[in-house]
């Protein structure tokens, strides 16, 4: 299906919290409240949790221990900075061609799926590619900070740096709860999937601690769980943000229970040379910020998959794309071109709002 993204406009409705829109329903009583909370200190984004618990008391226990458990994914994702006590990926990336880690198994849950992900991708999706991501990161902060000296990363700088993507120099020995770089100018980059993984598991923890209703935005990865005021069949409503910052807040709303949305687009991690925006999704065909689309969205029931599912659809033309998430149990997509035409999957139109 295609849209232009122009006739969306009458699907905006107010009731913003972090990329994520609750619609309440009035009229109606019920024995749970009501809650809300935010936070900023994880995975560098605005977070927010909306529920339905008896008491505030409850909701507080719940939702600070969701919290924890992100912060705690944090850390152990983390590629910049150390935590006392803590083997994460950044002592696994200083350890490159020196020496095994020993991590917690939380690590290697992650880096197995994260192989996974590149062999379903045809390695679109290489959690090996730190190495090209560096260099693009650290000239998108420079950029960010001198705008009038911004300028690209040289591209024999790139190609050198992607002679160490090779996933197979990743080296998990689950026995020994180590991992090793064999390639000492490798570098791992999670980023493509670190954030949605993180979500999925503290989701499905927290779930099982008796918080039942609830949705979780944690910086556009939303899941939902339940129903809204604690009320079956009464659907949680998620804004999806408009890539076209200009034009209103969302581009429309979906209505979903027991599922995430997760979207990759171009339009907030970027920079400017010469008038032109290069953001942060890199092509590994190209090294080049991928150009196929604004952004893409993925429905489905794992966070972590619709994560890396979402860059993998950004790094492919919308038919090809297209064409897969039609073969897939599960899974819908939404797409909006360059040009701000939306494409859907033939499924995600029974969630869209009216």
């Amino acid at each position: 299906m295609r849209l232009n993204s122009k006739n969306w406009k009458s699907r905006l409705a107010a009731g913003l919290l972090s990329g994520m829109m609750v619609l309440s329903a009035g009229g109606c009583t019920h024995p749970l409240e009501r809650f809300t909370t935010s936070f900023l200190d994880v995975f560098d984004t605005a977070s927010t949790i909306v529920g339905y618990a008896p008491d505030q008391q409850t909701f507080n226990e719940q939702s600070g221990a969701y919290h924890d458990m992100l912060e705690r994914y944090n850390q152990l994702y983390d590629i910049y900075n150390e935590y006392d006590g803590l083997s994460n990926l950044k002592t696994i990336n200083d350890n490159a061609g020196i020496a095994p880690v020993e991590v917690d198994q939380e690590i290697i849950d992650l880096l197995q799926f994260g192989k996974e992900m590149y062999e379903f991708s045809d390695g679109r999706v290489n959690i090996c590619f730190g190495s090209v991501l560096e260099i693009w990161h650290d000239y998108r902060e420079d950029g960010l900070a001198n705008p009038d000296e911004a300028e690209l990363p040289p591209q024999e700088l790139l190609e050198q740096a992607a002679e160490h993507t090779d996933i197979n120099a990743l080296i998990i020995d689950e026995q020994a709860s180590t991992v090793y770089l064999e390639d000492p100018e490798m570098r791992l980059d999670v980023g493509a999937i670190a954030k949605g993984y993180a979500v999925a598991r503290a989701t499905e923890a927290i779930a099982e601690t008796g918080m039942e209703n609830a949705a979780f935005s944690i910086g556009g990865n939303v899941s939902a769980i339940g129903w809204k005021e604690g009320k079956e069949g009464n659907p949680w409503v998620i804004g999806l943000e408009n890539p076209d910052l200009t034009a209103g807040d969302y581009l429309l709303t979906v209505s979903i229970s027991d599922l995430s949305l997760v979207t990759s687009g171009n339009y907030q991690r970027y920079y400017t040379v010469d008038g032109k925006k290069y953001h942060h999704i890199i092509d590994p065909d190209t090294l080049m910020p991928a150009n196929y689309m604004q952004a893409v969205s993925v429905l489905t029931t794992d966070s972590g998959f619709a994560d890396g599912l979402s860059t993998m659809l950004f790094l492919m033309p919308v038919e090809e794309g297209l064409e897969l998430v039609e073969e897939m149990d599960g899974v819908e997509a939404l797409w909006v071109e360059m040009d701000g035409t939306v494409v859907t999957s033939s499924g995600f139109d029974e969630y869209i709002n009216d």
